[in-house]
C-alpha cells in the first residue's frame, strides 16, 4: 500500500482537545479586537438571554447554575459577577479553528462582596462556608 505524505498545512494534530469549563468567562464590554459575543453585555439583566462565543472546543455544565466571570485572558479571572444557566452550547469550525457558541440566561447579578459559589456549588442564602 502506498504511503500518503501530506503537506505541512494539511497535517492535523493527533487527538481531540476539549476543555471542561465550570464557569463562563467573557471579556469586558466592548473589548477591542473582540466580537460582541466574546464580551459581556453593557448591562446584565435578570432573566435575559445573551449569546456567547469562545475559541476552542469547550464543554459546560448545562443542568444548573454556573458563575459568570470576567476574563482578561491567560486565565486571569474575576470573582463571579452573576449566576447564569447555560441554555445551549455548540461547536463549529471557522477558518479551520474550533469555536464554541451558545446562549446563557442570567439568574442573579452580584453587587456585593459575599461568596456566591463554593467550588461548583452555588451558596444558598444564610448558608456559611466551613
Amino acid at each position: 500500500m502506498p504511503v500518503l505524505y501530506l503537506p505541512a498545512k494539511a497535517r492535523y494534530k493527533m487527538g481531540i482537545q476539549v476543555e471542561f469549563n465550570p464557569d463562563l468567562a467573557l471579556r469586558k464590554f466592548n473589548t477591542q479586537n473582540r466580537e460582541v459575543e466574546e464580551c459581556l453585555p453593557e448591562n446584565l439583566a435578570i432573566d435575559k438571554i445573551y449569546p456567547f462565543l469562545k475559541k476552542g472546543q469547550r464543554n459546560y455544565y448545562l443542568k444548573g447554575e454556573v458563575p459568570l466571570l470576567i476574563t482578561e485572558g491567560d486565565e486571569k479571572l474575576s470573582k463571579p459577577i452573576a449566576s447564569i444557566i447555560i441554555l445551549k452550547a455548540e461547536h463549529f469550525l471557522r477558518n479551520n479553528e474550533i469555536y464554541t457558541k451558545g446562549e446563557y440566561k442570567v439568574v442573579e447579578v452580584f453587587n456585593d462582596n459575599k461568596i456566591h459559589f463554593n467550588g461548583f456549588s452555588k451558596e444558598k442564602e444564610n448558608e456559611t462556608i466551613m
